[in-house]
């Protein structure tokens, strides 16, 4: 493939690939995200291609290695196109009455159809089954549709036309002016405004040159929706990062992500690969005289790293520790130069943005939340998986309509959001919008990840496990961290085994305000999270555990048998 070299070039290549597809072949898509890899995803489109070719079809329907749709709780997920009939939990098994009878006869396959649990309905198509139609897709909308390892089924989909607009008539500052008036604010948590980030950083006196940073770092237990993302659209992140280089005159990207997910990285470097070879990264970008390196710098996957200090530490070569913020980022950061350090979802937002303008970006959501927001939906919910909703949707919408309610009739108990630095909410407060001033009233963090627990689960138990967590990740450097953390998870282990005392919730509350306070970094701060929202709305659990010496839930061993004690009298 020879380079493709201005915006002009780039628009006839996509209306060559556009005009080589047949919208009426079958096709079908298997998803290949790691889910559902993991429950025999590989060897179901290994089936399907053998299928395809034993029964003579090569020439008439095409296969594809799609990328996470998001219903991870079903997979191996299939969609055949252009009907968009959606098949679960498909096996390879199943791949021949697939193809004799889907694709040949035109009929579907009723057992491998989404049932609703609760309504026995069926759903034949991906857009009919309520997880999805619950939605709003902004960013992982293609995922099913286009293999994430080929950029010319990106192209095809309208992918690097953000990028081509960008480059045949968008100065640099009216770039970041568009993205300022999205009001697009940082998906890591704290929200921070992403426009006035570019701004700063842009017009900064610190030198050249200036770098960005695209922060796929992600150490939440059972979190994974931002490294799902990269796997599975990684070019989507490619072209918001070329965007936000030009916008801030970066020659120099890097995209951090942990060495844990090999998929993830994998697919991210074939991505940039590819962009070399097409001619978005590199000298010259289509003409435009913009030249830019993007890299996949690996880490070793500690929680800490993602602080933005301790991550940029790390890339230099350092000890991946916080460090006092004197100066901010934008003007001191990496190698102390200048430096644009997003979430992936912030990148990922911004060709969206570009190709449909800001006021379209600010329909979206509510007032100062703006857009959608991709989280892992896990726990005790029917429907399991990575989930794109609109902001200024209620948690209770997101568990009940998107999830499908609580697994197994059981009785919903509270939902934890930010992982192990965020928060727990009860079903009170479950009407608070995805927001996020509304979610700071309630102690909750923008994460991305959110657990849905039932009445089977221990909440005294959950915040020991974050706990736990926190210091074995905590880098040591601070006091009221490293000292902090362990003085909790003394108490927190006298609790569960029946010594607790009348005192130690008091103590536990004085060493989180402390922690609060004094702690270097949000990871030592955000500790007290989990502890403080738990003793807030669930203080009667651990009042049980130290005055009744009582699980409630069953799940503390040494407490279990005055439980089933205290049920048999």
């Amino acid at each position: 493939m020879a380079k493709i070299k201005s915006p002009e070039g780039l628009e006839k290549f996509r209306q060559e690939l556009v005009a080589g597809l047949d919208p009426d072949m079958p096709s079908i898509s298997v998803c290949t995200g790691s889910s559902c890899l993991a429950f025999g995803a590989g060897e179901v489109l290994a089936a399907f291609k053998a299928e395809v070719a034993k029964q003579g079809l090569e020439a008439n329907v095409t296969t594809k290695a799609a990328g996470c749709p998001g219903f991870c709780e079903r997979g191996p997920v299939v969609v055949i196109y252009p009907e968009e009939i959606c098949y679960l939990q498909v096996r390879p098994e199943d791949v021949a009455e697939i193809v004799s009878t889907t694709i040949k006869e035109k009929k579907v396959v009723e057992r491998l159809l989404y049932t609703d649990p609760s309504t026995g309905e069926v759903a034949i198509h991906e857009y009919d089954i309520p997880f999805y139609k619950n939605q709003k897709r902004l960013v992982i909308n293609n995922n099913i549709k286009i293999d994430p390892r080929s950029i010319d089924d990106y192209i095809a989909v309208g992918g690097y036309s953000a990028l081509q607009k960008v480059i045949e008539g968008m100065t640099q500052e009216e770039v970041i002016e568009e993205i300022d008036k999205s009001k697009l604010r940082g998906r890591s948590g704290s929200g921070f405004p992403v426009g006035f980030k570019w701004e700063s950083c842009h017009k900064s006196s610190g030198g050249d040159p200036k770098y960005i940073i695209c922060n796929c770092h992600e150490g939440d237990p059972g979190a994974f929706a931002d490294r799902r993302l990269l796997e599975a659209t990684p070019h989507t992140v490619l072209e918001g990062m070329i965007i936000g280089c030009y916008a801030i005159g970066s020659p120099m990207g890097y995209i951090f992500v942990g060495d844990e997910f090999p998929q993830t990285v994998e697919n991210a470097r074939q991505a940039i690969r590819q962009a070399e070879e097409y001619g978005f990264l590199g000298k010259n970008i289509l003409g435009s005289g913009f030249d830019l390196t993007i890299e996949v710098y690996i880490d070793g996957g500690g929680y800490v790293l993602g602080e933005s200090t301790a991550l940029m530490a790390s890339m230099e070569g350092r000890i991946g520790e916080p460090r006092t913020k004197y100066d901010h980022g934008t003007d001191r950061g990496l190698w102390a130069k200048p430096t644009v350090l997003n979430n992936l979802q912030s990148w990922a937002n911004v060709p969206f943005i570009i190709n449909n303008g800001a006021e379209a970006f600010r329909a979206i959501g509510t007032e100062e939340s703006t857009g959608t927001r991709v989280f892992s939906l896990k726990g005790k919910v029917n429907n399991t998986g990575m989930v794109e909703v609109p902001m200024g949707m209620t948690f209770r919408e997101l568990i009940y309509d998107v999830g499908g309610g609580i697994r197994g009739g059981r009785k919903f108990k509270a939902l934890e959001a930010g992982g192990p630095m965020g928060g727990f909410i009860p079903e009170s407060l479950l009407d608070t919008k995805i927001d996020y001033e509304e979610m700071d009233q309630v102690d909750l963090a923008m994460g991305p990840g959110l657990l849905v627990i039932d009445e089977d689960t221990c909440i005294v138990d959950m915040v020991k496990f974050f706990l736990t967590f926190l210091a074995n990740e905590s880098c040591g450097k601070c006091t009221p961290c490293r000292e902090g953390l362990k003085q909790m998870l003394w108490i927190f282990d006298k609790i569960t085994t029946g010594r607790g005392e009348v005192g130690d919730l008091e103590l536990l509350e004085e060493i989180a305000a402390v922690q609060q306070e004094a702690a270097l970094c949000a990871l030592g701060q955000g500790a007290a999270g989990p502890l403080l929202t738990s003793l807030k709305h669930f203080r009667e659990e651990f009042d049980a555990h130290i005055m009744e010496k009582r699980c409630p839930a069953g799940v503390c061993k040494e407490l279990s048998q005055n439980k089933i004690y205290s049920q048999a009298r």
